[in-house]
């Protein structure tokens, strides 16, 4: 497990980089080393080296800020900047997030701790940074002409408070919001309790990750930043499966999974295989008495949500949101359904006028998982993931959470699939098949209507031509 030193090391070439750009050598020379991360990789948890101790959490496809203690403060540097992030092996967006990554790393205090950071502007225009949930001086809470003037491209600007209450949080721009947010710059910021709480329990493993969504239309880099809601990539800390990591644990270890949503819309999150209860929201832990179990949370725009539960089943169990688009990468919405369409014919007559057309989605759209129809360069494929059984034909906000007997405590290694004991295993019935009992007609004619209607009505379709009139 690496060190805050080794840490240090492995982002010193990124870091040096960052050091000797458009921020002074004087200015940087009072400021926290900035610490750069480029890996979309799952990097075990940053244990505390200096100030009060505490369980890290371990960021999904992401890291955790190191930090310096400075006469009993804890410092932090953020930098805003353009950041390129591979959203699945293949495909890369070109984002906007903090130190090298979008979302930004996880900011980690305990509470009563008191914090400073850094925040230096490396955009090409004015940002701010917003402390989403936290209790704190009104000069701090980062909302740029209402509480502090815009960080200029090029400045740095101080933020020092006290973390007053454990629980989890989050950070985003307050700043040119919808164009920042839709560009990815975000990040979580967990407070841990100062000691034993009431409310909080202490468990084996902690996840965090944020819900986010971007509108790339394929062969392209850039997000669109004016959709709305029609986003065609649905992602987890800026990740789609199969390039989401997987959650990985030790049979029966108690599992806490924390997850924010900064997308516009709300996410049924969904675990298969286990309940859980949610046991806090950015307001701070739950009370015990508003707990009870589910197998899956709603989590609206702008809320976080806690839940943990007790890895008690082994295997490979789907986590994902129930939103079922959302688990598509980019596809096209204003597509007919084909469902049941022979266009065979057709498609041999579209051929002599475009060889590569195929067609899709006559028997449902499993086939496209078989197609290698050609896409643009630097495009996801729609459904992709390959399990122990075949396609998992899914993509977006999916992801596996793995319970393993013989995982080691504070091992988050992907120990890889299941294997299943046998007979345990869904298998083909290859016996004979009954006729279908239909239930009978009822034996007398229904009541007249009491006023017929004095002609019949003949239903005219009229055939789609655009949404002009509406």
């Amino acid at each position: 497990m690496p060190s805050r030193r080794d840490f240090f090391k492995l982002t010193s070439l990124t870091g040096a980089a960052v050091a000797t750009s458009a921020v002074s050598r004087v200015a940087m020379a009072a400021l926290p080393e900035p610490v750069i991360q480029s890996r979309p990789d799952t990097m075990p948890p940053l244990l505390p080296e200096t100030g009060r101790p505490y369980r890290p959490v371990v960021t999904l496809n992401g890291w955790t800020l190191p930090w310096r203690m400075n006469n009993g403060v804890k410092e932090f540097h953020l930098v805003a900047e353009p950041v390129i992030r591979e959203m699945t092996p293949g495909f890369k967006a070109h984002l906007w997030g903090y130190n090298g990554q979008s979302p930004g790393p996880t900011i980690e205090v305990v509470e009563g701790d008191r914090v400073r950071i850094f925040v230096t502007n490396k955009l090409p225009e004015h940002t701010a940074v917003h402390w989403h949930g936290q209790r704190l001086p009104n000069g701090m809470d980062g909302v740029s002409g209402l509480t502090q003037p815009p960080i200029p491209p090029g400045k740095t600007f101080v933020y020092e408070f006290v973390a007053r209450r454990p629980g989890t949080f989050m950070y985003h721009p307050h700043a040119d919001e919808m164009t920042q947010m839709a560009m990815g710059m975000m990040g979580c910021w967990i407070t841990h309790p100062k000691g034993r709480h009431p409310l909080i329990s202490e468990v084996d493993r902690d996840f965090c990750f944020l819900l986010n969504a971007y509108d790339i239309e394929p062969g392209s880099y850039t997000p669109k930043i004016m959709t709305m809601l029609d986003f065609n990539l649905w992602s987890w800390n800026s990740r789609i499966f199969p390039g989401i990591d997987s959650l990985n644990v030790r049979l029966n270890d108690k599992v806490r999974i924390r997850i924010g949503n900064l997308t516009m819309t709300n996410h049924p999150i969904h675990l298969h295989g286990h309940e859980f209860m949610v046991t806090g929201t950015d307001g701070g832990p739950t009370p015990k008495q508003t707990r009870w179990y589910e197998v899956t949370t709603d989590i609206a725009v702008g809320q976080m949500r806690q839940i943990e539960l007790i890895a008690d089943e082994e295997g490979d169990w789907a986590f994902h949101c129930h939103k079922s688009h959302h688990t598509m990468n980019a596809m096209g919405h204003n597509v007919p359904t084909l469902i049941g369409v022979d266009h065979r014919n057709i498609a041999k007559q579209i051929n002599r006028l475009i060889p590569d057309y195929m067609v899709m989605g006559e028997r449902g759209m499993a086939d496209m998982t078989e197609m290698e129809m050609p896409i643009p360069d630097n495009t996801a494929p729609m459904m992709t993931g390959t399990g122990p059984f075949g396609s998992l034909e899914m993509g977006g906000m999916f992801s596996v959470l793995k319970v393993r007997r013989d995982q080691k405590p504070g091992d988050y290694q992907d120990p890889g699939w299941f294997k299943h004991p046998p007979g345990t295993v869904a298998y083909e019935y290859t016996g004979p098949l009954a006729e279908p009992t239909r239930a009978a007609l009822p034996s007398h004619a229904p009541a007249p209507p009491a006023h017929p209607p004095s002609e019949v009505t003949e239903v005219k379709v009229r055939k789609p031509n655009g949404h002009h009139s509406h």
